[in-house]
């Protein structure tokens, strides 16, 4: 199926709604090999909750395994980054006939251990923060901590706080906090400056360590060009957050 590069293909499985009480919101691209089991693990966990899948223009197949695994579809023909695509994924969650009252957002590269973030809602629906975010309780793969000490402090330079996990993208929060941090920041400032935004809005942040497992960038090439993409994009949120 040809998609018009400049706008939004949204996809139902059959039989799909969102008349639920909670939206679980999946950042995904080129993870046709684990998505299929993230959303797995969300089902069993969620039961009955409605899944969309934010597509960030994956050649790989991804959205047509989201499809087939029982999730909604959300996806352009090319790639806008995290926080663009996150965005239009939360607009069509928003803009469903019954909004949920619940939002978790999550990475597609979790696998089972998706199954693991049930704590983030329970602490939302207990009313423990309006924020909850979730810290890997052990760290795989990375580099030395540059990118993540340095999405820390502008945290803490634009909000007075100072978070153990800033760029995680386990997130839970009621409908309204989500409508507060929209639009996120582009690219890989989403969660810096949703953060930031949250917290200013007046809401609380929590963080719960669990774990989680991911696919980790290392210490090579790549992955230094990766975390050095990550922070510009957080250089952009400081500027953007004045």
């Amino acid at each position: 199926m040809n998609v018009d590069p400049l706008e939004d293909e949204r996809l139902s499985p059959a039989g799909n709604g969102s008349n639920c009480e909670l939206a679980v919101l999946v950042a995904a691209r080129n993870e046709a090999d684990r998505i299929g089991a993230t959303i797995a693990a969300l089902q069993k966990t969620f039961a009955g909750a409605s899944i969309w899948v934010a597509d960030d223009g994956s050649d790989d197949g991804t959205g047509d395994v989201a499809l087939a695994a029982g999730a909604q579809v959300v996806r352009r023909g090319r790639s806008r980054g995290k926080g663009g695509n996150m965005t239009a994924c939360a607009e069509a969650v928003l803009g469903a006939p019954k909004v949920p009252v619940t939002i978790l957002l999550c990475d597609a590269d979790l696998a089972g251990s998706a199954g693991k973030l049930d704590r983030l809602v329970e602490a939302i629906e207990a009313g423990e923060c309006d924020l909850a975010v979730a810290a890997f309780l052990r760290r795989v793969g990375g580099g030395f901590g540059v990118a993540l000490g340095f999405s820390a402090w502008v945290i803490e330079k634009r909000c007075g706080v100072k978070p153990i996990a800033p760029i995680s993208g386990q997130r839970a929060m009621k409908t309204e906090v989500l409508r507060a941090v929209l639009p996120f920041a582009p690219a890989y400032g989403m969660e810096t400056g949703m953060t930031i935004d949250a917290v200013r809005a007046g809401y609380r942040l929590g963080e719960y360590e669990l774990e989680l497992a991911h696919r980790a960038t290392g210490r090579t090439l790549r992955g230094f060009l990766h975390r050095f993409r990550q922070m510009i994009d957080f250089a952009r949120v400081y500027v953007s957050r004045r």
